[in-house]
């Protein structure tokens, strides 16, 4: 069997002496959309945040590309090619949609700065539009536009999406997820956290359902949605 690109065991953690997440295992493989799905606190952020060495862990372990990363920084983790698009977006609303985009490279991906650019431009039209504009002043779809350009000037190996499609109006919300499955579709691994469950299994390969800190479903999107009492139970459809 070939060697998962993301690898999660026993993963245990929380903040302070609460516990969020119980003993997960999930794994990535290369080339593959995998799509983790829960309702609110169900722990989804705060997986993707240990992952990304933000918060620590009390237990577990993590590979990334066949290295142990659980105890690795998240520079370092970034600097990898494991790379997150976060929760809000969290662009730098001061500074222009260019200088956002060019922060992407700090890390990683700084080489082939000026080719990345390109790309992202030809992906996202209407921020070659803007390149001058503060970024704070974009709308909330083209912000999530560019927090997602500025991840791919990173060159990721993996992205993660924590909720892409938060805030954004029913149209927006499926472009996105079409910009999403042409990625993928590019050769890009994603990791997809969603509360979106009928467009995440619609373009996902494999997906997990996280439930009080913990998995409760793993396997085929058709799988899940095949079953009336998981859907009920752990999805609210």
């Amino acid at each position: 069997m070939t060697e998962p690109l993301l690898a999660i065991a026993g993963l245990r953690g929380g903040y302070g002496a609460v516990e969020v997440l119980r003993g997960v295992d999930l794994r990535v493989d290369a080339g593959e959309i995998v799509a983790l799905l829960g309702s609110n606190g169900a722990g989804k952020s705060t997986l993707i945040n240990m992952v990304c060495g933000l918060i620590a862990k009390s237990a577990g372990q993590v590979s990334f590309a066949g290295r142990d990363i659980s105890r690795a920084r998240s520079a370092g983790i970034v600097a990898a090619g494991l790379i997150q698009v976060p929760e809000g977006r969290r662009i730098f609303p001061n500074l222009t949609v260019r200088e956002n985009l060019e922060l992407g490279a700090y890390l990683r991906g700084r080489a082939q700065q000026a080719q990345n650019l390109d790309r992202v431009m030809s992906i996202f039209p209407r921020l070659s539009e803007r390149t001058r504009q503060l970024a704070g002043t974009l709308s909330g779809g083209e912000q999530q536009m560019l927090a997602l350009g500025r991840a791919l000037m990173s060159e990721p190996r993996l992205l993660i999406l924590d909720e892409p499609s938060l805030g954004l109006s029913p149209l927006l919300v499926e472009e996105m997820f079409a910009m999403i499955g042409e990625l993928h579709r590019q050769g890009l691994s994603i990791l997809l956290v969603e509360q979106n469950v009928p467009l995440s299994l619609d373009i996902a390969q494999r997906a997990y359902v996280l439930e009080n800190g913990e998995i409760r479903f793993t396997g085929l999107p058709a799988e899940l949605l095949a079953s009336p009492e998981l859907k009920r139970a752990y999805l609210g459809i």
